[in-house]
């Protein structure tokens, strides 16, 4: 086996053999030989140009900025990367540093602090800092020359750089790509390049789950990193209880750009019992912690020490002669040591901040406003202080424009005079505890204060009030936060009032994806859901049918396929077989708590009901004779269904293809479903049959397969199978037959209704109550039908329903907090 040119190895100990391939590039590649020649070369070209400078280059994710980086190193001439495509930036640093003609010999690499602020402050990296840090990422990844990591990150950026370097210490190989995680380009180019790991900030893996990331993508993916800032604890234990179910580990990490890159990793089967943890020190360093008056018991500001610590800061051309000044890094980070050993950031001590993994100098964007204005991070947005009348705006597009974030991440609140401390400096605490008050706000300020507004920050607090969870943020999806089928309704007719529209699979888009599908929406119409438009109609026609008024049979078991189709979008794309379950247990003891406490009680009142009844078990110790226990069949149905569906996701065989082939999985219960549904009850289902567990499980499966039907062909087959169930079900009775066809039908349409406001608000407040108008009707109606008057039978039971949902609301909101 050749090794690489001793020549290289004096400045790059690279230790790849000659012909593995080190590069990979749009279908080039370059061996270590190759890359090793190459460098040799540009490095030769840069020694007869003259002597030692600054080399400022600017990064792109291909192998010639790769070869000049590395040439450049090798030649000695230390190097700034910038951001290819900023020619400003560029030119600031030339002018700044370029000129420099006296260099320390150890110089190596000079990076931004603070990303695009416009800091004029370079970290300087000697040699040895580069490599002691590629090589101690090495270690506690456990790289090996078989790697091959597929690089989407920036060069110019030090968590891009260390991917790099870190593979090329071992001899791995790295494909070089500008594409996104969310271009199918990534994943054709990582599957073709038997990729063995990805990087990403927090960013990247919301894109990821916006995407569906199950991990099946890449065969061969064997592990994560995850830095560039504090990533959600929640996302964080869902990727990592996705890896233990493919294989694949997850490596959150923690570092600073003076540190090269890299200080603290979370050892992968901690991530999903510590999410929160930044882990421990990587093999070199070590932390202690340094007294910080006020701060919390066993907390300090945490201190690193290890041999990828900066030689210093820069500030100008003649900075960069100076020497290595330190062998700590005092972070800027409130950190403790928890009990089990593991480290814990709580907190910041200066004005920097991460947003979307750019550093941001808070202090110097304040610096760079037309008005007096204090900045704060909180939820991966940046909010701003003024006090000055009408210019809000301005000051959100120049926040936008220096710190390089998109203007929905950046929030403008004017107030009468920005708050100070006992010290008289500005009290950063008490903005930041304003700047998230708005996630605990009550339903009602919610109304009043945001109900037009459709930014990302807005529409968290939908999520947050609806939903019941102040802890919601902008990386969470209605789905991620429990949102259930009762909770489904209100939020999607808020949503479509506020964005113009209701995207297509809203339940699993953040807040930040939606609020950037906003668009100017008829005043005059409202998108709706088909599933909702069926729910208000279906309890309508339930109670005018029972109240005599008009026959509209068939409801009910077109309800049922509504609650399949709810189920498959809120509950079964969750990651992790355990969360998916907990899901559905969750969901159903939503409405099953309390229509148990309505059933129980109202049985004891009036002796309709017997006990068993409020337990769901009519079905279980009843007969099939029809009786006032057997009203509320819909819901034993519904319990058991999806009871035994939690219990069915929990199988390792169901759970890999539900992340796989989700649609053939739903194809495959529905088969069983039909299958049961002709041997238990035949081909007409006579009597209570029709409303028995076996004889309707069917209608269920039918609206999980509705949801999942993607394409064309797919919504065809799951056509032929409404026609195939509903065949003779309802023996000779052909219009209710055609109630449920069609109603089971509706759920394949793609998209949205679009209704007159009114109307579509309407059906909204019918649907979110179908549950207590159900419950509540059986004792309202009959002694206003009993009296002839069926008209106020069916409105009195609506309106009663309503009520009750409204109070079961209320007490919600008082429990919750408990």
């Amino acid at each position: 086996m050749t090794m690489v040119p001793d020549s290289v190895h004096q400045l790059l100990p690279f230790a790849g053999a000659a012909e593995d391939v080190a590069l990979v590039q749009d279908g080039r590649s370059l061996t270590y030989a190759g890359l090793a020649a190459a460098i040799r070369h540009e490095a030769d070209r840069l020694t007869l140009l003259g002597p030692r400078r600054v080399r400022v280059l600017e990064m792109r994710n291909d192998i010639d900025s790769v070869v000049a980086l590395l040439g450049s190193l090798t030649a000695g001439h230390p190097v700034v990367v910038v951001e290819a495509g900023n020619p400003t930036r560029s030119a600031d640093i030339e002018a700044a540093y370029a000129g420099a003609s006296d260099l320390h010999p150890d110089l190596g690499l000079l990076l931004s602090t603070s990303a695009s602020t416009g800091s004029p402050k370079l970290v300087r990296l000697s040699h040895d800092n580069i490599w002691a840090n590629a090589q101690s990422i090495a270690d506690y990844l456990g790289l090996t020359a078989e790697d091959r990591a597929v690089m989407s990150l920036p060069l110019h950026y030090c968590y891009g750089l260390s991917v790099l370097t870190s593979h090329l210490v071992v001899g791995a190989t790295v494909v070089l790509t500008d594409a996104s995680v969310a271009d199918d380009r990534f994943w054709s180019l990582a599957r073709s390049a038997g990729a063995t790991s990805f990087a990403g900030v927090p960013y990247t893996f919301e894109l990821l789950e916006c995407r569906g990331f199950t991990g099946a993508e890449l065969p061969t993916l064997r592990y994560l990193t995850q830095a560039g800032g504090r990533m959600d604890p929640a996302r964080v234990r869902r990727f990592a209880a996705l890896g233990r179910e493919r294989a694949f580990d997850l490596f959150v990490m923690y570092g600073q750009t003076e540190a090269t890159a890299r200080m603290a990793y979370l050892p992968p089967h901690l991530a999903h019992d510590r999410p929160e943890a930044i882990g421990i020190p990587v093999p070199g360093g070590d932390f202690r912690l340094a007294p910080v008056p006020g701060a919390p018991d066993g907390a300090g500001e945490l201190v690193y020490t290890g041999p990828n610590v900066m030689m210093g800061y820069a500030h100008t051309a003649a900075d960069l002669a100076r020497g290595p000044e330190t062998t700590t890094l005092h972070t800027g980070d409130l950190a403790r040591q928890a009990d089990d050993g593991l480290w814990e950031i709580c907190g910041r001590l200066d004005r920097h901040a991460k947003v979307l993994g750019l550093r941001l100098d808070l202090a110097r964007l304040e610096a760079r406003m037309p008005v007096a204005t204090a900045v704060v991070v909180d939820a991966d947005a940046v909010h701003a202080f003024v006090t000055a009348s009408r210019m809000t705006e301005r000051v959100r597009r120049e926040l936008s424009a220096l710190s390089g974030l998109p203007g929905h991440l950046v929030r403008v609140h004017e107030i009468e005079t920005l708050p100070t401390n006992s010290r008289g400096k500005t009290d950063y605490a008490l903005l930041a505890a304003h700047a998230s008050a708005s996630a605990t706000a009550t339903l009602d300020d919610q109304h009043e204060q945001t109900m037009e507004s459709a930014s990302p920050e807005a529409l968290r607090n939908l999520f947050a009030v609806v939903l019941g969870r102040p802890d919601a943020d902008l990386d969470h999806t209605f789905a991620d936060l429990g949102g259930d089928s009762l909770s489904f309704v209100e939020v999607s007719t808020q949503l479509a009032h506020r964005l113009g529209h209701l995207p297509a699979g809203w339940p699993r888009l953040t807040p930040r994806q939606l609020a950037a599908t906003a668009r100017p929406g008829s005043r005059r119409l409202l998108a709706t859901e088909p599933a909702v438009v069926l729910r208000a109609l279906a309890i309508v026609a339930i109670v005018m049918s029972h109240a005599d008024l008009f026959m509209v049979m068939g409801g009910a078991h077109v309800l049922l396929a509504v609650v399949g189709f709810n189920l498959a979008r809120l509950s079964l794309h969750t990651v992790g077989r355990t969360e998916r379950a907990r899901r559905l247990v969750a969901s159903t003891a939503g409405f099953a708590v309390p229509a148990a406490v309505w059933i129980g009680v109202t049985g004891t009142v009036t002796g309709d009901y017997r006990p068993a009844t409020a337990l769901f078990l009519n079905q279980a110790v009843g007969g099939p004779t029809w009786t006032a226990d057997w009203q509320f069949w819909f819901l034993e149905v519904v319990v058991w269904s999806t009871l035994g569906l939690a219990a069915l996701v929990l199988l390792p065989v169901l759970d890999r293809g539900l992340r796989q082939r989700p649609f053939a999985v739903a194809v495959g219960v529905l088969g069983c479903a039909l299958a049961v549904r002709y041997l238990a009850v035949g081909l007409a289902a006579g009597g209570t049959d029709k409303y028995t567990l076996l004889g309707t499980v069917w209608c269920i499966a039918i609206g999980w397969a509705a949801a999942e039907a993607r394409t064309r062909r797919q919504r065809y087959l799951v056509a032929a199978a409404i026609v195939v169930g509903a065949a003779g079900y309802f023996s000779d009775d052909l219009s209710r037959t055609a109630v449920l066809v069609a109603g089971m039908l509706v759920l394949l349409a793609p998209g949205n209704v679009r209704l007159p406001r009114h109307l579509s608000r309407s059906l909204h407040l019918v649907a979110g109550a179908s549950l207590w108008i159900y419950l509540t009707h059986w004792q309202v109606y009959p002694g206003l039908e009993a009296a002839g008057h069926p008209v106020a039978a069916v409105l009195t039971s609506i309106a009663v329903g309503l009520l009750a949902h409204r109070a079961h609301g209320w007490v919600l909101s008082r429990l919750r907090p408990r």
